[in-house]
């Protein structure tokens, strides 16, 4: 998937666009932490807040200029919405559904460990 980063007006150089690793759709699971997911939306660049940054211990703090990703994700206890850098983030090969409740909003239905997007209106 190639995300083009979006100029910030004349005179400013354009980056050339990025190619993000995984794809909206993706089953996705955590580096470090034990949790699944499945990617529903793609920054091309670290678009949270400082709060958010600053909240993660500096020694394992995501670099901002890569790809970050919004993922239903799952845990053992609970299903929650994440945002984890490309460098946290490895393919998820089980095959298995998220159960998160709101994969139906998103997607269709999984087909060969990729799910499928629902067609969308937007606004």
């Amino acid at each position: 998937m190639e995300i083009a980063n979006q100029g910030n007006g004349p005179g400013l150089a354009q980056q050339p666009p990025r190619t993000a690793k995984f794809a909206i759709g993706q089953v996705v699971k955590h580096r470090v932490y034990p949790f699944r997911g499945v990617i529903f939306d793609v920054d091309p660049v670290f678009s949270n807040t400082e709060e958010w940054l600053a909240s993660i211990p500096e020694e394992v703090r995501p670099r901002r200029d890569q790809p970050f990703y919004h993922l239903l994700a799952e845990n053992a206890q609970t299903t929650y919405v994440a945002y984890v850098s490309e460098q946290n983030l490895l393919a998820d090969e089980t095959g298995k559904p998220v159960s998160h409740p709101q994969v139906p909003h998103f997607f269709k239905e999984l087909k060969r460990g990729h799910y499928v997007s629902r067609d969308r209106a937007l606004h």
